[in-house]
């Protein structure tokens, strides 16, 4: 589920920040005095071109020394932050894959992307493993309880994610300060559809971290099926301050302001807010050229300014991405229609 994506997102880049630790810092600081710029990317495996999630990635300054090592998030994503100016290797190290060394230039530039595809190197594949729980000062009768959590959550079954809640609640009472059960708490209540606990939850995760952009995301999407508009804009656009590279949060962005154009009648009103709407769903294929949501609302929005050849094409998109997904019926029959209207207009 959507949600769940988020806060498994938001744990894994919990876990990046701690395992980049003190001493990567004081590294960085002796390369340059001064701690700037960041390496970020993305790793899929070849074979497929599916995310890689939840592996490794080091980086090592140039000249010597372990920098950190961070876990991929589930879109294959890394990051790492406040680095000196200087040069570094990134590593990607996955047990039956080819380990994959690349490196990036910070002298120059601010910041650096890279990409990685992993190729095997025997029949096996990795098991990926489970969400790391960080935090040193976590008990381990709360570390207990969060792993029970995270096994019925994944299991996908609504009823198995009702089970969950008392765990994670269970380990927010031995250990009020765990933003990963936190962050996993609010995000279950908004799967079941219990909107003013998802509420509180959340907000009791920013209130431990505010720098936890999966919760604003999550808030944010939050929001955004209550109608409130305002309150939605605001906070996935902070949650982009912090993480611009999420392309939920905006694919939830651009999906706000289309509602919120639908308010108007007038062009002239409607207009510059659908044009901000088309900018998120760019942003977010940007990031992610397999959005199927963000194909689809691309295609809204284009059928909204009479263009339907571009708008079909982005409905053919979603509908091949997302075949069985919850718009694929009524896109399947806007697809038609306007593949009849166009072959109507090419008659004599």
């Amino acid at each position: 589920m959507l949600f769940r994506i988020v806060a498994y997102i938001g744990l894994i880049l919990l876990a990046s920040v701690s395992l980049i630790g003190e001493g990567s810092r004081a590294m960085g600081n002796r390369l340059s005095g001064h701690l700037i710029g960041q390496i970020s990317g993305q790793v899929r495996y070849a074979e497929g071109g599916q995310p890689a999630f939840n592996v490794v990635v080091s980086c090592d300054a140039i000249n010597g020394g372990r920098i950190g090592q961070v876990f991929t998030d589930r879109s294959g994503r890394f990051q790492f932050s406040n680095l000196a100016a200087a040069q570094y290797i990134v590593s990607v190290r996955v047990p039956g894959y080819i380990e994959q060394s690349q490196t990036a230039e910070l002298l120059t530039a601010p910041s650096a992307y890279l990409e990685f595809r992993l190729r095997a190197d025997s029949p096996a594949k990795p098991v990926s493993p489970r969400v790391p729980v960080v935090d040193p000062n976590v008990p381990a009768a709360a570390r207990k309880e969060f792993d029970l959590a995270v096994t019925l959550v994944d299991t996908g079954k609504k009823g198995d994610l009702e089970k969950s809640v008392p765990h994670l609640e269970k380990a927010l009472t031995i250990y009020p300060q765990f933003t990963q059960a936190q962050l996993m708490l609010g995000t279950a209540y908004m799967d079941l559809g219990q909107w003013d606990k998802a509420e509180q939850a959340l907000k009791r995760t920013l209130e431990l971290d505010p720098k936890t952009a999966n919760a604003l995301f999550a808030l944010g999407e939050l929001y955004l099926r209550q109608k409130k508009h305002d309150e939605a804009e605001k906070t996935l656009l902070q949650g982009l301050q912090i993480e611009d590279r999420s392309y939920q949060g905006h694919l939830s962005l651009g999906r706000v302001y289309w509602d919120m154009a639908s308010r108007f009648k007038e062009e002239a009103q409607w207009r510059p807010i659908l044009e901000k709407s088309y900018a998120q769903a760019n942003r977010a294929l940007e990031l992610n050229k397999d959005l199927a949501g963000a194909h689809l609302l691309k295609g809204d929005l284009l059928f909204r300014v009479r263009r339907p050849q571009d708008a079909l094409k982005e409905f053919e998109e979603y509908l091949r991405l997302d075949p069985k997904g919850p718009a694929a019926d009524q896109t399947r029959a806007l697809v038609e229609r306007i593949k009849k209207a166009l072959a109507e207009q090419k008659k004599p």
